[in-house]
């Protein structure tokens, strides 16, 4: 079975062209690994991964707040055109959040806020393999820190890098290690 890989972060723009040239260098080092990409069918950074992982031919699923493609739409104003498939949750963006981190194998962060820190908590408390694209900002630089300075033991594992194809390797040799 191919392996499951979520990309959580930002759904703002890149704030910078090297934030979104890294987003893209993502959704390509997924691409080339012949993974299943997992996002919260979301906009900005997270829509340039999805979009570009699409289209350099990985398989995208998108895992949606809302009950039905119109909600997803026109309540939470989200894009349809990066994803393949989108399971729609009716959970609302906390509850969409369990649905698209238990449903990965490995959970990479690039860049985010609260948002991506709810997701990240829940993936750390999930004990899963998680990578922190570094040099992006937000949760992926700071997720380090968070878990030294609020200690809770858990199975997870995390991995930072600010190379997306080291990255990758790093988390899926984990992976296999379970």
């Amino acid at each position: 079975m191919k392996i499951k890989i979520g990309v959580m972060g930002s759904a703002a723009e890149a704030s910078s062209p090297e934030i979104a040239d890294a987003a893209r260098a993502l959704g390509k080092t997924i691409a080339a690994r012949d993974l299943i990409l997992l996002t919260g069918a979301t906009t900005g950074v997270i829509h340039l991964v999805g979009k570009t992982a699409r289209d350099a031919g990985a398989f995208h699923i998108g895992i949606s707040p809302g009950e039905n493609e119109r909600e997803h739409v026109e309540t939470f104003n989200l894009p349809t055109d990066a994803c393949d498939a989108i399971v729609y949750t009716g959970f609302g963006l906390k509850g969409r959040n369990v649905v698209l981190v238990r449903s990965c194998d490995i959970v990479i962060f690039i860049a985010g806020a609260i948002g991506s820190l709810n997701e990240f908590t829940i993936a750390y408390d999930e004990g899963k393999v998680i990578g922190c694209l570094t040099g992006t900002g937000g949760v992926a630089d700071e997720a380090q820190s968070i878990v030294e300075r609020l200690q809770k033991k858990t199975r997870a594992q995390i991995i930072a890098d600010s190379d997306s194809v080291r990255l990758i390797e790093a988390c899926l040799r984990f992976r296999s290690a379970d």
